[in-house]
């Protein structure tokens, strides 16, 4: 029975018996992974601290042909989100670390290696670390999933006209596209400022720590904040539980 060591990321843990957890976690090279922490749920459990959402470790396993669950042999945390609530934004800071890790959960296939997907995980834990503003990197983060993904909408020309996204756009009812005002018949969809935009083509180029360096105002974020859940929505068929948890704490 082979042992695999890795870089890892912490996504999610389920109840198993009396005692144990199930760990959901994606690994730097062989993908995301499901394995069972025995003891996990003890008091005194070697795992404490471990397992929490989005947390970085070192972990090794082992790993049978023809098994879904993988044995976990240590998980070694190396940077947890929790050390970053105090500095970037308290309870809304913690909330999207669930959100996150949910997101993360959702796209990356079983066994299926993508080092850019663990990288932009792993890039956004050190992001919290450094206290960057959580509205930005909320923005940032759905920004470059759904780019890694290939389904993005261009924002720099209109598809329909080919005219320049320079003053603002529009993403139209029903439509996953960005259009300019002309096209897109402003006030009959998500309006898209010149703002939003610009920090989007500016986040291509910008790493999740230096996310403060980026011009976001409220209004922006609150317009991407809603076509980017649009657009989650649509591509995963479903809203997250996650978004769920946040809405009612903006409440």
């Amino acid at each position: 029975m082979p042992v695999y060591t890795s870089d890892a990321l912490i996504l999610r843990t389920y109840k198993l018996g009396e005692a144990d957890r199930i760990v959901v976690f994606l690994t730097r090279d062989r993908g995301k992974k499901r394995g069972v922490a025995k003891g996990a749920r003890r008091a005194r459990s070697r795992y404490a601290g471990a397992l929490e959402p989005m947390t970085r470790a070192g972990v090794a396993y082992y790993e049978r042909e023809q098994r879904d669950l993988v044995r976990l042999n240590y998980v070694e945390p190396q940077r947890s989100p929790l050390a970053a609530v105090g500095t970037s934004g308290g309870a809304a800071a913690l909330g999207h670390v669930g959100y996150f890790a949910e997101l993360i959960d959702e796209w990356a296939p079983e066994a299926h290696a993508d080092e850019r997907l663990f990288r932009l995980g792993a890039a956004v834990v050190d992001a919290l670390a450094s206290g960057v503003p959580i509205d930005r990197l909320a923005r940032y983060f759905e920004y470059w999933i759904l780019r890694l993904q290939g389904v993005y909408p261009a924002v720099t020309a209109c598809p329909g006209c080919g005219g320049s996204l320079e003053a603002g756009a529009v993403m139209p009812p029903r439509e996953h596209v960005y259009v300019c005002r002309r096209c897109g018949h402003a006030g009959s969809g998500t309006e898209i400022s010149a703002g939003a935009l610009a920090f989007l083509r500016a986040a291509v180029r910008v790493a999740p720590e230096r996310m403060e360096t980026l011009v976001l105002d409220a209004r922006a974020s609150r317009e991407l904040e809603t076509a980017h859940r649009r657009l989650l929505n649509t591509h995963l068929e479903k809203e997250l539980k996650s978004v769920r948890v946040l809405r009612e704490m903006g409440r």
